[in-house]
């Protein structure tokens, strides 16, 4: 059976309702970590017998009802709502506080969430215990789905971070947002499923995730958003949901949301904080879209890059890249899009000749779009 990938819809709403606080859906128990809260940064500490030094707080962290509480205590404070008018209209959506000096703090966002203010418009930035500032556009990347904004407002407490690559289907996540633009909103669920090839946005503005889907409740407005795991630390960027498609007379959660490994989003956002720019791994190939074949069919080699140089021929099909199967060329371009550029990946081809061959290459890379 051919394995599936998702067009799905990016959540972004018109139209905002700010309430206080926040909301919490709670899901099956799951063991208990004991942690302390640092009462002034909210850093998270281990706890090695369930004591706390001075100045930190006992908490259960876990996604058990009261331990979701505790981590909506945790997290909250580093996740905002975001509010874009343009001419084009407006919409809300969500972020995560990556980095915080004494100036200046630098929010992770969806690039669908403000593209509309690049070309014109402002952003406005509600943090968890209501104050509002403006935001400017760090840097975006729509090929990831990814942007940074900055609000001028520093010493904000920064988002635990975690690593997507450790977790496993069947983890308790908790997502935080904006959902119909009810700010401080928080849901629970588990992963659902990893390395789910999806795309979303417009042929013009594609984007390709390696996405951590999961049955946490997403709507449109959670978009950027943090998605974190049992001990309130980051592991996706909350980005899309699956539709019922064109005949469906609403479009809300259906328990298929899709997040940004936080591994990919972290990679893309150092590079837009230092440079305003970031790149994207290729190797140098063009698919056959019309092939309908299982696997994707090399159409074009690109001169002096890195297949053409490994030995690629046209014409041969693409059936795996380190070691995951391929069906179509969405998931073979979502695969590459996994790795950062200079990674080396495997490959294994079926030759137009007959029989297969498998090459090893460093990626090569090229700046992504904005």
């Amino acid at each position: 059976m051919r394995n599936t990938f998702f067009k799905v819809l990016t959540g972004f709403v018109i139209g905002a309702t700010a309430v206080g606080g926040y909301a919490i859906a709670i899901p099956n128990n799951v063991p208990v970590v004991k942690a302390c809260i640092d009462n002034k940064t909210n850093a998270l500490y281990a706890s090695k017998n369930g004591s706390c030094a001075k100045g930190r707080s006992a908490i259960d962290i876990g996604a058990t009802g009261a331990n979701v509480k505790s981590i909506a205590q945790l997290v909250s404070p580093s996740v905002v709502s975001i509010e874009v008018n343009s001419a084009g209209g407006g919409g809300t959506g969500s972020g995560s506080i990556y980095r915080s000096n004494s100036d200046i703090s630098y929010i992770i966002t969806n690039n669908h969430v403000v593209a509309d203010a690049a070309v014109g418009g402002t952003i406005d930035v509600e943090l968890n215990n209501g104050d509002v500032f403006p935001a400017t556009i760090v840097g975006r990347n729509s090929e990831y789905d990814l942007a940074v904004i900055s609000i001028k407002k520093g010493f904000l407490p920064e988002i635990p971070v975690g690593d997507s690559s450790s977790i496993s289907i069947g983890d308790p996540v908790i997502a935080f947002g904006s959902p119909l633009g009810l700010s401080g909103t928080v849901t629970s669920g588990i992963v659902s499923a990893l390395n789910r090839p999806v795309t979303t946005g417009s042929v013009t503005a594609e984007s390709y995730m390696d996405a951590i889907q999961t049955d946490a409740a997403i709507n449109p407005g959670n978009s950027g958003g943090p998605l974190v795991d049992s001990q309130g630390r980051i592991v996706g960027v909350n980005s899309a949901i699956a539709t019922l498609g064109a005949t469906a007379t609403s479009n809300g959660n259906i328990g298929l949301g899709f997040s940004i490994p936080f591994n990919q989003a972290k990679r893309i956002a150092n590079e837009l904080i230092a440079t305003g720019k970031s790149n994207k791994p290729i190797i140098g190939v063009s698919f056959d879209t019309a092939y309908t074949g299982m696997g994707a069919k090399i159409l074009i080699l690109t001169a002096g890059k890195a297949a053409e140089r490994a030995g690629m021929q046209v014409g041969s099909i693409v059936k795996t890249i380190d070691g995951f199967k391929i069906s179509d060329a969405i998931s073979a371009i979502v695969r590459i899009r996994s790795h950062a550029p200079g990674d080396s990946v495997t490959v294994i081809a079926e030759l137009p000749s007959g029989g297969s061959k498998t090459y090893t290459f460093n990626l090569d890379s090229a700046p992504a779009l904005p």
